[in-house]
């Protein structure tokens, strides 16, 4: 019986490379499609430019690699991933193209199951000019997305891109609104300044291990049915040693409480992800 195939798009970068370990430990056959080589490759790429759909086309034809074999799914991660790196109109043009043109080879290819890496900085929150407070916590799904800065921006865009191909191609497309991603070796970096709790302040104190978010990515592959929905991806636990109800008290007065957070709990909701994906993140920083 053959291997289970998918595409990682992006697979070269900091959380690529993790996803393309958990899935290949998972037992299935892997492809990376970059702009660029990984500097520790695991699996096959193929080099492309995202913004260029007839590269994708290619790169996501089955018979490239030689295993007509087809993709169950792909885990679209490629993207610019901070605002201050290019000009606004680059980074508006790449995020926003790449994620259509993925989007649009699933369509054409029948590949049937995608996941796409939008961000908690589609809320507005991480890069806004001033200060911006949530309007509630905990953060969940149906929050309002209010971004100030093009990279948040273009998170917005691609969930209605992605929400137009799942209504035009019947595609399953979960868009995780990932925390910032923290690799293993990361961990004690962080947590030596969960003293600070104004230092993480924008990003009200969340983050997500890569391993975590590296077994989502496969459980929304593999589950069924899910049709096209937003999923926050965060820890648990915050990456602060100081309680919620003190955080509330300094950080956040007023804002609407909209059910009890205790001790260190997060102030993003993943209860969705969760109950859709039978999803549990596990590792926590070391606070």
């Amino acid at each position: 019986m053959s291997k289970k195939r998918v595409l990682i798009t992006g697979g070269s970068g900091k959380a690529g490379h993790w996803v393309i370990q958990h899935f290949l430990a998972s037992g299935y056959d892997v492809v990376n499609v970059d702009t660029r080589l990984p500097a520790a490759p695991l699996c096959r790429t193929i080099q492309a430019d995202l913004t260029q759909l007839g590269q994708v086309v290619s790169a996501f034809s089955a018979h490239v690699t030689g295993d007509r074999t087809p993709y169950v799914g792909v885990v679209h991660l490629a993207a610019i991933p901070r605002p201050w790196e290019h000009p606004n109109d680059e980074l508006f043009r790449v995020n926003t193209l790449s994620t259509y043109n993925v989007l649009e080879a699933c369509g054409l290819l029948g590949i049937r199951k995608a996941v796409i890496a939008s961000s908690e900085s589609s809320y507005g929150m991480a890069f806004s000019h001033e200060v911006l407070k949530p309007l509630y916590v905990p953060v969940d799904e149906a929050h309002p997305q209010r971004p100030e800065d093009t990279y948040g921006l273009t998170k917005v865009v691609n969930e209605a891109t992605a929400a137009m191909f799942h209504r035009r191609d019947g595609t399953q497309i979960l868009s995780f609104r990932i925390s910032h991603v923290l690799t293993p070796d990361e961990h004690a970096g962080v947590a030596a300044r969960a003293g600070d709790p104004a230092n993480r302040e924008r990003v009200l104190w969340s983050y997500v291990d890569v391993r975590d978010v590296a077994s989502a990515c496969r459980l929304a592959i593999e589950k069924d049915g899910l049709g096209c929905e937003p999923l926050v991806i965060s820890a648990e636990i915050t990456a602060s040693n100081l309680d919620a109800a003190e955080l509330i008290r300094r950080f956040l007065p007023g804002v609407e409480i909209r059910r009890p957070i205790t001790g260190r709990q997060a102030f993003f909701n993943t209860d969705r992800a969760q109950k859709l994906l039978d999803w549990k993140p596990r590792h926590v920083l070391p606070i």
